[in-house]
């Protein structure tokens, strides 16, 4: 029977792809994960279009200047990226600069990036110092924001009863898993409160915290920052964009679920994506995986009878065992083998589990039309923990493969981003004001448009 507009409600019930879940798969593997992580928590707010201006509008742009990154949790970077006392990086994020600087041993603080004098941003480029010093005038401000030094303050009798004033104002800061976020809002709940205790209880078990930055590639796309991060927002895309992935990875048999400012995707390897016209073979799954050509000899071993999910489980294993001993017995195969893709709003996507890929977005300075897309390998170490890697810095006619440490995943963030582009372009010739989501592969990004009606709605930010 046809649908009509009055059917069209959270009620209506949820349409699952053919063919086996990702859940059908866990039953399956020899290594069962905690049912903690089974659980199932999908996202069901309506079928409204999403508004093309919230990608194409200036005034948008300004209302999330204004009422989101003003107020938000946000990834700045790694723990490791401060490894001393007074080491610091530059954070911007839109017209706003923030430095995070390790201020003692077991302390970080951030600052906005600018001088109280006469406003001339203090650094430019990270590093280490002692101390914050203006280059214009030479006023200094020490590691905590007391003021240091007031050149010629024989000249400034006023200062000595505002002192106060001339300390550096503090944006709140808060660590999880070995990331460094802040929220530039005073009043913002903890760190913790927002993440979600689900969430936290998930990554605890992963030991993120215990990695290092082993690759780091950043690149400018013509785009919203929206369309590139809602690109990796769904696996609905990959028969198109990524056709080579399609014997082997089962995107629309991913679970989707939405914990509060928190959510992932998971998607089984070792099942074809239904919209594939053949059936093929365990073989012909690992051969796809692996990117080895009929005729060539595996790199890992494969009897009659092996299946995919248990060859690359087992060989996620003994990677990962020199870093964490005989505990990856006790893991799960999925956890080795399945994409853990979380999206923590607004704008950053840890991968769980034995997944080293992360992702940040972030709009190109002041430009809503170009963004900034970084890819990061989070991996684990032996013995001390090696330097983060430099980040290769990719302009918008750079290919993602000059960044060389990304290996594989270089080419299919080139498939992505192919299409970004043309959808900011495209979305000028949309001849209707909003685009579709599917009801449920697409559910992360009205979960994102929703969570973002919110922050815009609760108007300017009250310092």
């Amino acid at each position: 029977m046809a649908l009509t507009p009055d059917d069209l409600t959270d009620d209506l019930p949820l349409q699952r792809s053919p063919g086996p879940t990702w859940q059908d798969k866990l039953d399956e593997d020899v290594n069962k994960i905690p049912e903690y992580l089974r659980t199932e928590s999908p996202y069901l707010n309506g079928f409204e279009d999403i508004p093309k201006d919230r990608y194409l509008s200036r005034e948008f742009h300004e209302l999330e200047k204004e009422r989101l990154w003003s107020r938000v949790w946000q990834f700045a970077c790694r723990e490791e990226h401060l490894p001393e006392v007074g080491s610091y990086i530059v954070y911007d994020i839109a017209d706003q600069s923030y430095l995070v600087a390790r201020v003692a041993e077991d302390e970080i603080k951030a600052y906005p990036n600018a001088c109280l004098h006469r406003g001339r941003m203090l650094k430019t480029y990270d590093g280490r110092c002692s101390e914050f010093r203006c280059p214009f005038h030479g006023f200094a401000w020490t590691l905590d924001g007391d003021i240091k030094h007031i050149p010629a303050e024989w000249d400034f009798p006023h200062l000595e009863v505002r002192s106060e004033e001339m300390m550096l104002p503090e944006v709140r800061v808060g660590t999880w898993a070995g990331f460094v976020f802040i929220n530039p809002d005073p009043n913002a709940e903890p760190l913790e409160d927002f993440l979600g205790p689900e969430v936290i209880k998930h990554f605890e078990r992963w030991n993120l915290q215990d990695r290092y930055v082993a690759a780091h590639a950043s690149k400018i796309i013509r785009c919203n920052w929206k369309i590139a991060n809602e690109s990796f927002c769904e696996g609905f895309h990959v028969n198109a964009t990524h056709p080579q992935g399609m014997s082997y990875t089962g995107d629309p048999q991913s679970q989707i679920d939405v914990y509060g400012n928190v959510a992932r995707q998971l998607s089984p390897k070792g099942i074809p994506c239904p919209l594939l016209p053949y059936t093929p073979t365990e073989e012909e799954m690992l051969r796809d995986a692996l990117d080895v050509r009929e005729g060539e000899d595996l790199p890992v071993p494969f009897e009659e009878g092996d299946t995919l999910r248990g060859v690359l489980s087992a060989a996620g294993r003994e990677r990962f065992r020199p870093t964490f001993g005989d505990g990856v017995d006790q893991m799960g195969d999925s956890e080795f083998l399945d994409a853990w893709v979380y999206v923590v709003h607004p704008n950053f996507q840890p991968w769980g589990a034995f997944n080293r890929i992360v992702y940040r977005f972030r709009p190109n300075g002041d430009d809503h039309e170009t963004c900034i897309f970084e890819m990061m390998y989070v991996a684990p170490f032996s013995g001390d923990r090696p330097p983060p890697a430099e980040v290769v810095h990719l302009g918008v006619d750079d290919p993602w493969t000059d960044a060389t440490g990304l290996e594989k995943l270089a080419m299919v963030a080139e498939q992505d981003t192919f299409n970004m582009e043309q959808v900011q372009r495209g979305l000028k010739n949309l001849r209707r004001e909003g685009v579709t989501l599917s009801r449920y592969q697409e559910s992360t990004i009205r979960w994102k448009h929703d969570l973002l009606t919110d922050y815009i709605n609760r108007g300017p930010v009250q310092l």
